[in-house]
């Protein structure tokens, strides 16, 4: 079976799940090639998993100071440019589409008539779960931005849809530097972020965004550029997490305990959403705005909770290669068997269901 995968490039939640499926997909020599878009091709880091992949111009989200700019988002979208990426786009040589909502690899599939999956977290919004702020033109978004035959959600609890859960590297030895935060709000102002933490001078804070060039230690604000592996390190090693409210980052964040703030991206649902469901399970506080006291309070509370999910795609992937898509019961068994929440979620949950 020869494989494409297309993978959305905007944030790199996308990636770093598609990173996962690639160590496992080369360890099975399975013939998988990769394109992403959503994203300037010098933008891109720590690819050489994907090997010779290809970069189109997609189609992304454009945000200004943490909110969404949807005239700006309208404005680089290129159509003709879109259109023709997706038209020149050969399939032929292909058995399978496997999408993590990117545009131009879903239409060319859909288009072409090849068989395509869709699995990402936007796929769980297709179903019925809880969500924040959702618009009609958000639904009609979702069905259409990625459109694929098949489509399978990632989401931290499966709320009996098709859902399954995120698989989650663990790489590092965790621990708990007790007053070490780490932030990462790439959709903000850096200067508001600095100005935000200015004052909590008992906290250190390890803070990536892309606005950065070069790393800078100024007393208790550590500014650090882009760096997956050194991300990855603090993240292990800090307290807490100060970010967006990305699916990816939330997700390391639980299986890591580490306790979470978040403050979704304005105007874009899927954050809203995202916030919203970890909130009703009592694993992070959120808050809509960059707020001083809100982060003070969060600083002041030491609870966290740890949820540990898969890290192996194996099951994914024999499924995948068995051929059988509109059966997913199997599969959503095997995996969220594998996933354990903390006592006091689980009783949320039960009293949920009791309700």
């Amino acid at each position: 079976m020869k494989i494409l995968y297309g993978v959305q490039g905007t944030g790199n939640g996308h990636i770093s799940r598609a990173r996962i499926m690639a160590k496992r997909f080369a360890e099975l020599n399975i013939d998988v090639d990769y394109i992403f878009s959503g994203r300037e091709p010098d933008k891109f880091f720590d690819m050489e998993v994907f090997g010779d992949y290809q970069v189109k111009k997609g189609m992304s989200f454009v945000s200004n100071d943490g909110d969404v700019s949807i005239f700006s988002t309208l404005k680089q979208i290129e159509a003709s440019r879109f259109l023709k990426d997706v038209n020149r786009l050969d399939l032929s040589q292909y058995d399978l589409l496997l999408n993590d909502f990117e545009p131009v690899t879903a239409w060319a599939a859909k288009r072409q008539g090849l068989t395509s999956i869709g699995i990402s977290h936007q796929a769980s919004f297709m179903q019925n779960i809880p969500t924040q702020g959702a618009k009609w033109t958000d639904k009609k978004l979702l069905k259409y931005f990625a459109p694929c035959q098949y489509n399978l959600g990632v989401h931290w609890y499966h709320f009996g849809a098709s859902i399954i859960p995120p698989f989650i590297e663990r790489q590092h030895d965790i621990s708990q530097t007790p007053k070490k935060i780490l932030v990462y709000l790439p959709f903000e102002s850096l200067e508001q972020i600095k100005s935000l933490l200015a004052d909590f001078c008992d906290f250190d804070f390890y803070c990536y965004h892309p606005d950065i060039v070069e790393n800078q230690d100024n007393e208790h604000l550590h500014l650090r550029k882009l760096s997956k592996d050194k991300f990855k390190q603090d993240l292990a090693e800090c307290s807490g997490i100060i970010a967006n409210a990305g699916f990816e980052l939330s997700s390391e964040a639980l299986c890591f305990g580490k306790r979470i703030l978040l403050k979704p991206l304005n105007g874009q649902f899927e954050q809203a959403s995202n916030a919203h469901t970890l909130e009703l399970l009592g694993l992070a506080t959120v808050m809509n705005q960059l707020n001083f006291e809100t982060v003070e309070t969060w600083l002041e509370n030491n609870q966290s909770g740890q949820v540990i999910f898969p890290d192996d795609p194996q099951p994914l992937i024999d499924w995948i290669l068995k051929g059988q898509y509109q059966d997913t019961a199997e599969l959503r068994k095997q995996l969220w068997q594998q996933v354990q929440f903390p006592a006091e979620v689980i009783q949320l949950l039960e009293g949920n269901k009791a309700a």
